[in-house]
């Protein structure tokens, strides 16, 4: 509808400029078209005349009604007016959003889709989880938002990379080694000869035990053996950190979460991309050392103060790494890169942001976007869930998958604004009532699912194209309510990809739900009258549709059956 509308302002705005009412030479405004916050104000308004008029040395209004005046004439408006200092507020017709349902039947799983990224490549990096151990809730929010958002970036034309960067590197792969060392000795938690940095869950006990038979690991086409030789730590670390990243890969594929690139962090000291990042940056003139150290001026690209690349015992600070992995994306024609984190590393999106820039070598300022997001509080009963007896410290992915399913815990993590604290209410993902948002959902649409399987049951054969023609016949209020609600998920689709934020998709989906519901009770589907049964049956299956391509972009599930 916003791309008709446009082609109409653009065709009266060619008009005045005939007329000479515009300069010929006027630069036209990058007005909007947006949806007024009172559906009394219009389904659309935009803002055109306003940007215009002081250009066209125009009263705002005047310029308006000469706008107006000048449209070309459409079916689908059926009334224009002109608000406050200038808007011009458009009513469309019942034939408009009748339309509307047309254009979903020929879309089919496409309608929302759009191309406004033109095919360029984004990587979407998400989870990277340390291989210390199992998948925790904050990773499962993780996994929900980065899959979302390269589900929707994929609807709006972008070229999506998924990936997992493994931090396979560093103290806490140390600490897993001598943990996974200290069980296979026979330690445990609480003995003196303990590591006091050690991991406690009772998983650190399995990885060791599997070691210890020689168990045979596959990971991205490799295989690792375990070790009955407890003094070989490096064959630990090995057996471990891979041991993990299958459990981790479990998890991911139940959660419904895929890459198309695993990298290790490791493999950019093995390549030596740490240390050609680190000569650049000296080479750029961007580094000096003090106290025995190698210092970046990030200050010169933003941050409040200067950072230490390489600390006096020789080792690197661990955003080093980190530039030069983002440089690596770039390099493997990222041209745009996303990263998804927990709020906690917020400390280190400057230092990247500025190694980057410091590099010179093209990536615009920026890069990468970074989406962030807050913790998770998971309830049961009215009292906070924090342990999983495998675990030890927290309470796995897997856990709430287990007892709540994939498709209720995707919609929960994913259900609120990143930046925002999150409460997953186990009770309420579990229950089949109207205030579990995902159930009030996915029955909307196994509702439709029914009505079908209902009118052939009694020999109602449905007929499309039929409906498609007697749309008209739909002109009471719930009817253009829902058709309303229809028409609005490509602008939804466009603005989640915009923004970065896929729970506009969830929420959407719950207005539509209630929206069909409410068309439901109002309006008995299979009647007598054919052509109207045909007709509302058109609605309802557009309806459909909708709800699995939005469903689909969340990875939650459309049953036909509830």
């Amino acid at each position: 509808m916003k791309a008709q509308l446009r082609a109409l302002i653009d065709q009266g705005l060619s008009a005045l400029r005939t007329a000479g009412t515009l300069p010929a030479e006027l630069a036209l405004p990058d007005y909007v078209i947006e949806r007024p916050k009172e559906r009394a104000h219009g389904d659309f308004s935009t803002n055109v005349a306003m940007l215009l008029a002081k250009p066209a040395r125009s009263n705002p209004r005047a310029l308006a009604q000469q706008l107006v005046e000048a449209l070309p004439a459409s079916d689908a408006i059926a009334k224009v007016e002109i608000a406050g200092p200038g808007f011009i507020n458009f009513h469309l017709s019942a034939a408009a959003w009748q339309n509307q349902v047309r254009l979903i039947h020929a879309a089919g799983a496409r309608y929302g889709h759009n191309d406004s990224g033109g095919g360029t490549t984004v990587g979407v990096e998400y989870v990277s989880a340390n291989p210390t151990g199992p998948l925790h809730v904050g990773h499962g929010r993780a996994g929900a938002i980065g899959d979302c958002i390269a589900r929707v970036l994929a609807a709006n034309g972008w070229t999506v990379k998924r990936e997992f960067y493994y931090n396979d590197a560093g103290v806490q792969i140390e600490n897993l080694a001598r943990s996974v060392q200290a069980r296979a000795k026979g330690y445990k938690p609480g003995d003196p000869q303990w590591p006091a940095e050690a991991y406690n869950g009772d998983y650190i006990q399995d990885v060791a035990d599997a070691c210890l038979r020689g168990e045979r690991v596959e990971v991205d086409g490799q295989v690792v053996t375990g070790t009955a030789d407890v003094e070989d730590l490096d064959a630990i670390r090995r057996f471990a950190v891979a041991w993990l990243r299958r459990e981790q890969n479990a998890d991911l594929q139940a959660f419904g979460v895929q890459f198309d690139v695993y990298f290790l962090e490791s493999s950019l000291y093995a390549d030596g991309k740490v240390e050609a990042t680190v000569r650049r940056l000296i080479e750029n003139g961007y580094t000096y050392e003090e106290g025995g150290a190698l210092w970046l001026r990030t200050t010169a690209f933003g941050d409040d103060k200067d950072r230490v690349m390489r600390k006096s015992d020789g080792t690197y600070t661990y955003f080093v790494p980190d530039v030069a992995y983002h440089l690596s994306k770039w390099e493997r024609g990222y041209q745009r890169a996303i990263t998804e984190l927990g709020a906690d590393h917020h400390g280190s999106l400057a230092r990247v942001r500025a190694g980057l820039q410091a590099l010179r070598c093209g990536i615009p300022q920026g890069y990468p976007d970074y989406v962030l997001h807050q913790m998770v509080t998971v309830m049961r009963g009215g009292e906070e869930v924090k342990l999983s007896k495998r675990a030890g410290s927290y309470l796995t992915l897997r856990d709430l998958i287990d007892e709540v399913g994939r498709d209720a815990t995707r919609w929960f993590l994913i259900a609120r604004k990143p930046d925002s604290q999150l409460v997953f209410d186990i009770d309420l993902a579990r229950s089949q009532s109207n205030d579990n948002p995902v159930y009030y959902v996915q029955y909307a649409h196994a509702r439709i699912c029914s009505l079908l399987r209902q009118a052939s049951e009694k020999g109602l054969a449905f007929d499309a194209t039929a409906g498609l023609a007697a749309l008209d016949r739909l002109d009471d209020a719930p009817a253009q309510a829902l058709m309303r609600e229809l028409a609005r998920f490509p602008d939804v689709v466009e603005a989640a990809g915009a923004t970065l934020e896929p729970h506009l998709i969830a929420q959407y989906l719950r207005e539509l739900a209630q929206a069909f519901h409410g068309w439901y009770h109002a309006s008995p589907v299979l009647v007598d009258d054919a052509a109207l049964r045909n007709a509302r049956l058109a609605l309802a299956t557009a309806t459909r549709q909708v709800l699995a391509n939005g469903l689909d972009l969340l990875g939650v599930s459309a049953p036909e059956r509830m």
